[in-house]
């Protein structure tokens, strides 16, 4: 029985693969990459596949009785791509497929959920037993800014006050892990996001007592903080897509307090005090 993953050397496809390994043997997995060469280091049989070449899938998933799906990170080729990997995978009699979603999909404003919601339909209509993580969002996708905010003097954003219900994408990983090994999930959506939350402002502050430096939240107008985005060298798209995701965020689209991912993991999240000081560390 193989559990195949896709996207193994992506960080959250790491994450998972040393997961499997703490508990399965390597034989058991397989990493599915588009470049063999860089998962050399992963410890399991590599497969080479492509989302964007169908022909690379079928033979990659062949004897694969479970598979991970995770999201591409093309925007706007997702749907195309989460297909092919689809058609493949019933080609190739794939049992079971895992897919890594978006925190309630099916309602959420954030211009990132029309892709997701998208494969969530198919993978429902393949006629496949399924399991959708919908995943929130990564505490590393605002600790990744720090470095800048200690340079500029301040944490930027156009969330408001709004509260987001982060977690570690270690704690993703977990949850993929408990499922892919686990039993009764087929079926089932999880809505997963961090036991606490926190606003940009608060984060300012955590940031602020563990540097020892002054660092305030600036809120920002949605265009303007696509400009200063673009400003620092990020394409105007993306900029823009970022500055709409934290005003996303401020009409409460990253927020939960279900706790769902937390009972899945058997633990509480990581607290983003802790994802800060991992931020932090030299």
């Amino acid at each position: 029985m193989t559990i195949a993953i896709t996207a193994a050397t992506g960080q959250l496809g790491r994450l998972v693969v040393a997961g499997l390994r703490r508990t399965l043997p390597a034989e058991r997995l397989a990493a599915l990459v588009r470049n063999p060469a860089k998962a050399a280091d992963l410890g399991v049989p590599v497969r080479p596949a492509d989302y964007a070449k169908p022909e690379s899938l079928v033979p990659a998933l062949t004897g694969v009785s479970t598979l991970l799906l995770i999201s591409s990170n093309e925007i706007g080729s997702r749907a195309v791509q989460h297909r092919n990997v689809l058609t493949a995978a019933k080609a190739a009699g794939v049992g079971h497929i895992v897919y890594t979603s978006l925190l309630r999909a099916d309602t959420s404003t954030l211009s990132l959920a029309g892709e997701h919601l998208e494969t969530e339909v198919a993978l429902r209509g393949l006629g496949i037993p399924c399991t959708i993580l919908r995943n929130g969002w990564y505490s590393e996708n605002y600790t990744g800014s720090i470095a800048g905010a200690l340079a500029g003097g301040a944490f930027l954003g156009s969330a408001g006050a709004g509260r987001i219900s982060s977690a570690a994408r270690a704690d993703y990983a977990d949850a993929a892990v408990a499922v892919l090994t686990g039993s009764g999930h087929a079926g089932r959506t999880y809505e997963l996001a961090g036991d606490q939350s926190y606003t940009l402002a608060d984060l300012a502050r955590e940031i602020s007592r563990q540097s020892g430096r002054d660092i305030p939240y600036r809120d920002l107008p949605e265009a303007e903080y696509a400009r200063i985005l673009a400003g620092f060298g990020l394409p105007e798209g993306f900029a823009r897509a970022i500055a709409g995701w934290d005003v996303s965020a401020g009409q409460g689209a990253l927020f939960d307090e279900g706790r769902q991912l937390s009972r899945l993991i058997g633990r509480p999240t990581t607290p983003i005090a802790a994802s800060v000081a991992a931020a932090l560390r030299p």
